[in-house]
């Protein structure tokens, strides 16, 4: 399934030279905008679950925290 993606606000400046990078390619603007975003996104590797993980870990690891049962006993005696 094919989404739809819409850019806003654009430079005049910056969509003239997209079109006539276009034509150079013998696009439509459209393609070269999807062109443009296969080959920027094409070198970015997927980060694993794992390796986010661990950097939300190191972010938040100075945080105290409250154990979970705690919370859920909480919330069951709040109602």
């Amino acid at each position: 399934m094919a989404g739809n993606l819409h850019v806003r606000n654009l430079d005049d400046e910056l969509i003239a030279r997209l079109k006539r990078r276009a034509a150079r390619h013998g696009r439509s603007a459209e393609a070269e905008h999807r062109e443009i975003l296969r080959q920027a996104l094409a070198g970015e590797a997927e980060t694993s679950f794992e390796t986010l993980a661990c950097e939300l870990r190191k972010l938040t690891g100075h945080r105290s925290h409250t154990p979970s049962e705690i919370l859920l006993r909480e919330g069951r005696d709040a109602r």
